[in-house]
Formats: C-alpha cells, structure tokens, sequence
C-alpha cells in the first residue's frame, strides 16, 4: 500500500510538472494575445476621450486590440477576424444581421473570386515557359533579367491581384537561382536582385487597376457608400486606370535602381541558368488545349473587369470566372477548396465591417479630428496633408496586410478630407497607393510574405531597402497628387 501511495505521489507530482511546462509554454506562446487583451481592459475601463461616443470608444478598442494582434499573430489571424465579429455584436448596440450585412460586399465577393482564380492559374504550371519567355525577350544579362522580370510581375499584378503573381513568380526566380548555383550563400545578392524584384513589381503595380488588389476594390467601395448617387464617385476600371497607372509605371525605373543600389549581384550573366532552363521546357512539350483554353478565360474575365465593373461590379465578374473554369472542367472544387485561403476572405470581410462601424460610431471622425489637431499650422490641407495621410497609411500597412490598412484608414481618411475641405478622392486615392508602400516589413504585403518563405532574405534586407523604397515612392505620389491629378479633373 505504501508502494502504491509512493508511486501515486510520483506520477501526480510529474503530471503536476508537465502540466506546469504546458502552462507555461501556453503563456509564452499567447504572451501577446494576453496582452492585447489587457490592453483591451485597460482602455474599456478608462474615461471616454473628449468628443468621442461611447459606440466609437468600443470601436477603437477593438482596432486597437486588432492591430495588436495583426501584428504579433499569437492566434491565427482568422481567429482574429472572427473577435472582430463578436465584438461588434457584443460590444456595440448593433443586430446581428447589420453585421452579417456589413461582411458581405462586392470587395469581398472580389477577394474572394480572384483567390479562386489564382488557384486556376497556377495549377496549369506555366512557371518555367514564363522564366523562360522572359529570358529570351531580356537575354542573360541579370540586370535585364531583373527588370524583365519586374516589369512582368507588374503588368501581371496589375490586373489579377500580387498575391497570385507573386506565388506565380517566386518558381520564376527560384528556378533561375537555383540554376545558378545550389549554394545560397554564393547567390545571395543576386536572390534579393531577383525576389525583390517580384515583390516590389507587384506592390507598385497592384496600385495600377481595381483588380489589382482588394485594397482598390476597397476604397471604391467606400466612394459609393459615401456618394451613392454622385457620378464622380462611381470610379470605374478607366478612371482608375487613367488616376494611377502612371503612378506605378513612374516608380518602376526607380524599384531596380534602388536594388541593384542595394544588392550587389554575384553574377552579371546568368548563360548557364538559362542553358539548363531551355532544356527543362523542351523536355516539357508543347502547351495543352486546355492552357489556351484557361489563358482564354482569364482574359475573357480581364475584360469583363474594363468594360462592365461599372454595371456589375469587380467581385461578380470575378466570380463569374472562377465558374466558368469549373464548368469547363479546369479546376475542381476540392483544388478550390484546399487551394483557397478562406480565413484570408474572412479577414478582409472582418476588417471592412470594422471600418464601416469606425464611420457610423464616428470614430473615424474622431480620429480624423485628432489627426488634424496634432498637426502644426499650415499643415491641415494642400501637399502637406497628402504627405501626412501617406506617412500614417504606410506605418499602418507595415504592420498589417494592405487591404486591411485601407479599411481601417479609408473612413478616417475621407473624414479628413471632408474636415479639411480637401477632395475626397484625391485622399481616397492617396490612402489607397499608399497602402502598397508595406516595404519595411515581411507581413506588410503578400508578395514580401511570399518572397520571404524562399529562405533567401532575412528581415533586415527588407528594411534596408524599404527605407528607400518608401522616400521615393512617396515624392513620386506627391508629386502625381499636386499636379497631375487636378489636371484630370480630380
């Protein structure tokens, strides 16, 4: 008996210390979202700001604790989403079904079917016959390569979105690094030439389109909100052409100067990469009826995104395609299903219901209000409020993915404008181009997370080119917003 009380007291005092590590493990792994939460609780139980209400003061608690999370993803980030929704129930005097509504608009509906789209693109594997048509239209040069390289990922970008073009082009450089040398550390500069050059072509040009990224798709969605009757605000895919693609195509120039700045390539020709890649894609074949056939789809869909987003709107055509390769048979639904990142879908949702309850509480106005109040004299309208409503969407979208910064700052950025007596277009067009600066920071954009995963870079090659990448960008946006825009009219 004795024996059996002795060993009992030792299995309960292991199990006690297993679950002690457990426990302690747990909080080192949720440290962050323990203190999201405090912070939460903290800001709930403090006084109400002055000119704030009470529904706003719950709202800002909530982006605040969202940021907290966004940031340091102690949780995963559709659980994140999914507070959001609670929150809004919980906290704030609203029924359910306004939130459900508020998750489901023509943005989400795009965010969704490009996703979709994307996986029926990819699964057609046209990585290697693109690195290879890039070569040959740029030769071996690396410099060449580089801007071929950027230059595709934005044109492609432009149209279906960075986070597809960037998964699409990341075998594109591999294989070309790879080709050049199995050894990491003997092709590290020509891999940040390369990746970067990805990464950079499609946040520049992601800006250039509405189907160019959720955060555009965003933003006019707020232009109608605002001004549902008012003709000037139903931006369609011309005028949003005409506004930025010469934003995107006047930064190009600079993105590879500032690598090759940067970075310094081992290897000013790659003649032995593009060797062994020729001889991949003969072994391939000839392309399949059914690559024409996608290829035909996907700009039957591009072309339904110019002529008829006006009528039917961005996420409708999107999701028109992403039937229409079903139908034919070039995806199925399980290759959707596993090849969709839905909590992505949920997360823009939550975070546009989010930015919808900022303006009707009025935190936005608040925040806008306070925003403008800081400012020193002089700096309340004009170029210098363009630069400040720029600077506050870039240190946002570093820190969360850019339609999610668009959300949270679009409202407070038309408020501004409206406070300030400043076109709301330009703002909301400002905010939007802005939200692609996400140059500092792996998690800012999808195309730096994607290029990142290839284990070529580190987090610090990010800010020591970001840091540049941002001055330009900026000076090239002022620039565009103080004299080429109310040139056209905005």
């Amino acid at each position: 008996m004795a024996i059996f009380n002795l060993r009992t007291q030792r299995r309960l005092r292991l199990t006690g210390t297993r679950n002690m590590r457990s426990l302690g493990y747990f909080l080192k792994e949720k440290l962050w979202l323990i203190i999201a939460l405090l912070v939460g609780v903290a800001l709930y139980f403090a006084p109400v700001p002055d000119g704030l209400s009470h529904e706003g003061h719950m709202v800002m608690i909530m982006s605040v604790v969202s940021v907290i999370l966004f940031v340091s993803e102690p949780i995963p980030l559709p659980a994140v989403a999914f507070m959001i929704v609670i929150g809004q129930i919980l906290l704030l005097p609203i029924d359910s079904k306004q939130v459900a509504q508020s998750l489901m608009g023509d943005s989400v509906f795009f965010i969704m079917g490009s996703l979709m789209l994307a996986v029926a693109i990819v699964k057609q594997k046209l990585d290697k016959r693109l690195a290879y048509l890039i070569v040959r239209m740029t030769g071996t040069k690396t410099v060449n390569i580089a801007v071929g390289i950027a230059i595709v990922s934005g044109l492609m970008a432009s149209v279906i979105g960075e986070h597809t073009v960037a998964a699409m082009m990341l075998p594109v450089a591999i294989i070309l690094i790879t080709l050049t040398s199995d050894d990491p550390k003997e092709v590290r500069g020509l891999a940040a030439v390369l990746l970067f050059s990805i990464a950079y072509g499609c946040s520049i040009a992601g800006i250039g389109t509405p189907s160019g990224g959720a955060r555009n798709a965003i933003m006019i969605d707020y232009w109608h909100r605002e001004h549902p009757s008012d003709p000037k605000f139903a931006v369609d895919y011309i005028a949003w052409i005409k506004a930025c693609y010469p934003v995107f195509l006047a930064q190009l120039p600079f993105v590879i100067g500032i690598l090759f700045l940067t970075f310094k390539p081992e290897y000013k020709h790659l003649t032995r990469a593009v060797v062994k890649l020729r001889a991949q894609v003969e072994k391939e074949g000839a392309m399949k009826s059914s690559d024409w056939i996608a290829i035909a789809v996907f700009f039957a869909t591009l072309l339904g995104w110019i002529f008829f987003s006006g009528s039917l709107g961005l996420g409708t055509i999107a999701l028109m395609g992403a039937v229409t390769y079903m139908i034919l048979g070039l995806v199925s639904w399980d290759d959707l299903n596993s090849g969709v990142n839905w909590g992505v879908v949920w997360l823009y949702a939550a975070a546009i219901s989010l930015g919808i309850q900022m303006k009707n509480t009025g935190a936005a106005q608040w925040v806008a209000d306070s925003f403008l109040d800081i400012l020193p004299t002089g700096v309340d309208s004009g170029v210098v409020l363009y630069g400040a409503v720029s600077v506050l969407t870039t240190l946002v979208t570093n820190t969360m993915s850019n339609g999610a910064a668009v959300a949270v700052i679009g409202p407070i950025s038309l408020e501004m404008a409206k406070t300030a007596g400043e076109s709301q277009l330009i703002l909301g067009y400002i905010t939007a181009i802005s939200s692609a600066f996400a140059y500092l920071t792996v998690i800012g954009t999808p195309a730096c997370t994607i290029v990142y995963a290839s284990g070529y870079l580190k987090t610090t090659d990010f800010v020591k080119v970001g840091w540049k990448m941002v001055i330009i960008s900026t000076i090239v946006l002022l620039f565009f917003a103080k004299f080429y825009w109310p040139m056209i009219g905005l």
